[in-house]
C-alpha cells in the first residue's frame, strides 16, 4: 500500500513539476507515468540494495527507455518528459546537508555528502547515457517504418 501511495505521489509531483516548467500539456500524462514508473523502481531496489549508485542509474535508465518511447508516441521532445521526471530522484536533500555542514564547519560530514550527491548525479547521467546507446538502435527501426508508411 506504501508503494502505491509514493507511486501517486511521485506521479503527481513530477506533474506538477511539468506545470510549473511549462511542458506541453500533452506530455504531462506520459511524464507523470514515466517519472511515477522510475521513483517506484528506485524504491523497491533501494530497499533491497545498500547502494547509492545502482538504484538511481536504474531508474534514469527508465526515465530514458519510457521518455524515448513517450516522445515518439505523443510527437514531443525526450526533454518535456525527461525533465520533471526526475524532480524525484534529484539528490536535494544531500546537497542541502553538505551546504549546512560546510557553513558550520562540519567538513566530514558535507565531504560525505558532497560525494554521495556526485555518486547520485554519475548515477543519473550514467543511466541516461545507457539508454540513449539502447533506444539509438530502437529510434532508427522506428523512423525507418515510419518512413516506408510514406
Amino acid at each position: 500500500m506504501k508503494l502505491l501511495v509514493e507511486f501517486g505521489i511521485s506521479f503527481l509531483s513530477t506533474v506538477g513539476f511539468g506545470i510549473i516548467t511549462n511542458v506541453p500539456r500533452c506530455s504531462l500524462l506520459p511524464g507523470g507515468i514515466t517519472g511515477a514508473v522510475a521513483w517506484t523502481v528506485y524504491v523497491i531496489l533501494n530497499k533491497q540494495l545498500d547502494s547509492l549508485f545502482f538504484p538511481n542509474a536504474v531508474a534514469a535508465l527508465i526515465i530514458g527507455i519510457l521518455g524515448n518511447c513517450f516522445s515518439i508516441k505523443f510527437k514531443v521532445p525526450v526533454n518535456m518528459i525527461y525533465i520533471p521526471s526526475l524532480v524525484s530522484l534529484v539528490p536535494r536533500g544531500i546537497i542541502y546537508e553538505a551546504m549546512k555542514d560546510f557553513t558550520q564547519g562540519n567538513i566530514a560530514p558535507a565531504q560525505v555528502n558532497l560525494m554521495n550527491t556526485l555518486i547520485i548525479a554519475i548515477s543519473l547521467a550514467g543511466g541516461f547515457f545507457v539508454a540513449e546507446i539502447i533506444f539509438k538502435g530502437i529510434r532508427a527501426r522506428i523512423n525507418q517504418q515510419q518512413l516506408s508508411k510514406h
